[in-house]
């Protein structure tokens, strides 16, 4: 058996002639010609030749430097770098807000309603001659006087305008309309008459020694009733039951006393003190009386507490005389009292009663 030039095989016979291989059998030929070689043929596969160790030193030289830190956290994760520490906050949120929501809360339960029996909620503030805080105290001259008419002990806390009105008094300074009030439940004959005790008010607010005649930061006043709307304040005659409503006076000290509500704009004058008076002022209900009033409408033009200032002098109308004149007394009882602490210094001063601003 021969090779032809062609890859073809020839055989002898049938007059020396070639057979004609079939044209897919040559091609089969050929692919195991190809797939077959001697030493001197070269290799038909492409094939990658194997970097010597000096390329290899080159190419690591060449390949660049990852980034560390930040940046190479950037360039490795990118917009999940800023998205983790978004997660971890939220995270550490979510169980904060669960730690600090209330238990009812926690649990899933719905908000509870208030107990109908707690006591109603203090409005604040309130200017009273007795201090909001508790302290055991014992002074004598704060009782109430034991003799003196039967007054009303408790009423409904609602009121009745006393019908009337006056002309403005005083000269300077801004206008205060104000209106006079009587409980409703109060025997009105133990102040002679609605009518009366209206006018027994007018004449202390209307004295040149009262508000109005003040030579620095004058006031006008003017005593208005129902058909006026909007008073600034008012002036409430109230029994002794409602001044010590906590959203009223208070009662933690068990003295009686008035005291100007600036929530309400309302001076409560707590008729006890109006029928019996105050020790200090001995038998002259007309004289403590006219403290009362000018003492809790001295509240209303922010005039706050005040002590002694001369041992024998005559008291500052501002001193919380209803539970007496000696400044030892007044400032132990405002050591309850967080605004009215250092109002009054413990320095055994005492005065003599004084119902005016401008004595």
């Amino acid at each position: 058996m021969t090779r032809t030039e062609h890859g073809q095989r020839a055989t002898k016979g049938n007059g020396g002639s070639a057979r004609p291989i079939r044209p897919e059998k040559a091609q089969q030929a050929q692919r195991v010609r190809r797939e077959r070689r001697n030493q001197a043929e070269p290799l038909v596969a492409s094939w990658q030749p194997r970097h010597d160790e000096r390329d290899g030193q080159r190419e690591r030289r060449e390949r660049p430097k990852r980034k560390t830190g930040v940046a190479g956290a950037i360039a490795t994760y990118g917009w999940r770098v800023y998205a983790l520490p978004v997660l971890v906050v939220l995270t550490v949120l979510a169980f904060v807000d669960f730690g600090t929501a209330p238990p009812e809360q926690q649990a899933g339960s719905g908000p509870q309603s208030n107990s109908s029996e707690e006591p109603p909620e203090q409005l604040e503030p309130v200017v009273a001659e007795a201090p909001p805080g508790k302290i055991d105290v014992n002074i004598p001259t704060a009782e109430l006087p034991k003799n003196g008419d039967k007054y009303t002990e408790a009423g409904p806390n609602t009121f009745s305008v006393v019908r009337g009105s006056s002309e403005v008094v005083g000269s300077t300074g801004k206008l205060y309309r104000y209106t006079i009030e009587i409980e409703n439940g109060i025997d009105a004959s133990v102040v002679q008459g609605e009518d009366a005790f209206a006018r027994v008010v007018d004449g202390i607010l209307a004295s040149p020694k009262s508000w109005i005649g003040s030579k620095t930061g004058g006031v006008r006043l003017q005593r208005v009733d129902s058909t006026t709307p909007a008073p600034d304040f008012r002036i409430s005659l109230t029994t002794p039951g409602t001044t010590r409503r906590p959203d009223v006076c208070n009662y933690t000290i068990q003295y009686e006393a008035s005291c100007w509500n600036t929530t309400q704009d309302r001076v409560y004058i707590n008729l006890a003190r109006w029928v019996r008076g105050a020790i200090a002022y001995g038998p002259d209900l007309g004289l403590y009386r006219t403290y009362a009033i000018n003492h809790e409408v001295g509240h209303v033009f922010r005039n706050q507490h005040r002590g002694c200032s001369d041992e024998g002098g005559v008291a500052p109308v501002m001193m919380q005389q209803s539970f007496g004149v000696a400044n030892n007394y007044v400032a132990l009882l405002n050591q309850a009292d967080a605004n009215n602490k250092n109002a009054v210094k413990a320095d055994g001063k005492t005065c003599k009663p004084n119902p005016w601003p401008n004595p």
